[in-house]
């Protein structure tokens, strides 16, 4: 479980939707015999009626995709992050870490060969649609075929999620504002993109600093 205090916990479903597909390369984390297994790989969010599920492959020579059966998995997909000074507030206080993470918990099942090659070409079609030579998604050579046999494409059902925004949402307002200031001044991507977060979220709060820290 992923300790979240009360002002940090994001529920909107549409909006942790919206950062899986940002942030779409995750973790999966399952266990063999007590001890963890982890991959990084790509995973996207698709709705089916009522319920989620997120798809996504790994080589077929990885063991971990053995232990899908047995245990519950957990994905985490984690946003921008970055070191927060505390010189940055009006006031002497310690220094801290901002990020964004997501936590999902499911069963895993495996996808049938022609259920892989349909989540291949959604893959494919997202992050190839702009370029002007795209790899080509509508249908697969017998040669890629091939090489789609070297993988396993997975399937994990949402049962659980657990979504924390580490925003400085506990700062007062002069803080938070500061913070974003000094963050786009850093101007490495994570900071950048840290700033951008901490804007779109500010939206969100109606007071300064929120409550229950």
């Amino acid at each position: 479980m992923m300790y979240i205090p009360k002002h940090f916990k994001v529920t909107d479903i549409g909006e942790i939707r919206d950062f899986i597909q940002r942030n779409s390369f995750g973790t999966i984390v399952t266990a063999k015999e007590e001890k963890p297994i982890a991959t990084h790989l790509p995973l996207e969010l698709h709705k089916q009626g009522d319920e989620y599920y997120l798809t996504g492959h790994m080589a077929r020579a990885n063991p971990q995709w053995k232990t899908f059966e047995d245990h519950r998995v957990l994905v985490m997909h984690q946003g921008p992050h970055a070191y927060i000074s505390s010189s940055w507030y009006k006031s002497e206080n310690v220094p801290t870490w901002n990020y964004q993470a997501v936590h999902i918990y499911g069963t895993a099942t495996l996808m049938s060969e022609q259920e892989l090659q349909e989540d291949l070409k959604l893959l494919l079609k997202k992050y190839e649609q702009h370029r002007k030579k795209a790899a080509l998604w509508e249908k697969f050579s017998p040669q890629t075929k091939k090489q789609i046999k070297g993988i396993v494409g997975l399937k994990v059902k949402v049962e659980e999620i657990q979504a924390a925004y580490k925003l400085s949402q506990n700062r007062n307002e002069e803080d938070y504002d500061h913070i974003i200031d000094h963050l786009n001044k850093e101007g490495d991507s994570q900071s950048l993109r840290l700033a951008e977060a901490m804007k779109a979220r500010k939206t969100h709060l109606s007071t300064f600093p929120m409550k229950d820290v």
